[in-house]
């Protein structure tokens, strides 16, 4: 999960008080809770359930806490990956797919993101803003979840959400201020 300091800065910088766990009972006692994720989904789904994390992650979703996922951290919540046979959280449908032999991957690089539908993180992020993007497998396209869409080699979930939970594909924290902006919703619904 190695994003974590840079997560972690971003939420600082935009008023947050980031305490980065990998302890279940700790990540529990907190207001909100951001699933971060860089590398391989087997290995971040075995390191959520060696930890119990997982079912943390289940907790605050069922509690009706704010949730924010980042990448792989998103790529989790759906029920699995072609990367890898371990099941997902199952938090979506779908899974994750690799991108398309005939475009390069990983796919690293600026990425315009259309929202597709309404959500109070993106209320004040233009539809079209650019978002940076790293990563080699992204979720499918799913009409009731999906908030933003891009596309590189074939159309993928850019951003999903449903009640109390958020996710993008691409990285907030290093899309500069547009990234700031959706840390800085998730900060404001935490402290509400």
């Amino acid at each position: 999960m190695g994003n974590l300091r840079s997560v972690a800065r971003a939420i600082e910088h935009v008023g947050g008080k980031p305490e980065v766990t990998d302890h279940a009972e700790r990540a529990l006692a907190a207001d909100g809770l951001v699933v971060p994720g860089v590398g391989h989904f087997g290995a971040c789904m075995r390191n959520l359930v060696e930890r119990g994390l997982d079912d943390a992650v289940r907790g605050f979703v069922t509690a009706g806490r704010p949730v924010f996922a980042v990448c792989v951290g998103m790529q989790v919540l759906f029920e699995g990956s072609e990367e890898d046979p371990a099941p997902g959280l199952g938090m979506f449908e779908g899974v994750s797919r690799r991108l398309p032999p005939e475009v390069k991957v990983p796919h690293m690089g600026w990425n315009v993101v259309r929202w597709t539908e309404p959500h109070p993180y993106v209320r004040d992020v233009p539809s079209g803003t650019r978002f940076y993007f790293v990563h080699s497998f992204a979720p499918d396209l799913r009409a009731h979840t999906t908030v933003g869409v891009t596309e590189h080699g074939r159309p993928f979930a850019a951003a999903v959400a449903r009640d109390n939970v958020f996710a993008t594909q691409f990285h907030p924290e290093k899309s500069g201020e547009p990234g700031l902006q959706l840390y800085e919703a998730f900060v404001l619904e935490v402290a509400s």
